[in-house]
């Protein structure tokens, strides 16, 4: 079970790193549909600027993920994975009610049932 714990928590590493390329380099009209905005917002620089700093972020937090599960060692990593995904949950849903349900979804449940798997069975 740690296996599919790891492998679980590194897709949604992948999925961040993701997110973050789409908020910094996406199309924005694609922006704006994903996130429930006007396009006309979305196309404002201050607000490109705003999506690429999230981006910067979410990629980030991927990145670092995918780091932690390669370099640290079973005990320490098992804290530091129930805290990234406890991180991102709580951010989907800060992010459901300020931005879109959506971000609940399509960051959340995945963070959620990460959290839940490492909690749980990783040992």
């Amino acid at each position: 079970m740690d296996l599919v714990a790891l492998f679980i928590v590194a897709l949604i590493a992948i999925e961040h790193v993701g997110i973050g390329a789409f908020e910094i380099f996406g199309n924005t009209q694609e922006q704006a549909k994903a996130f429930d905005m006007p396009e006309d917002f979305v196309s404002q620089k201050n607000a490109k600027t705003a999506l690429a700093n999230q981006g910067i972020y979410n990629a980030m937090l991927g990145i670092l993920t995918l780091v932690f599960i390669l370099i640290f060692p079973i005990g320490i990593l098992r804290v530091i994975l129930t805290l990234m995904m406890l991180f991102i949950v709580i951010v989907a849903i800060f992010g459901g009610f300020t931005v879109t349900k959506k971000i609940l979804l399509m960051q959340g449940l995945p963070a959620l049932i990460g959290l839940i798997l490492v909690f749980f069975f990783y040992r």
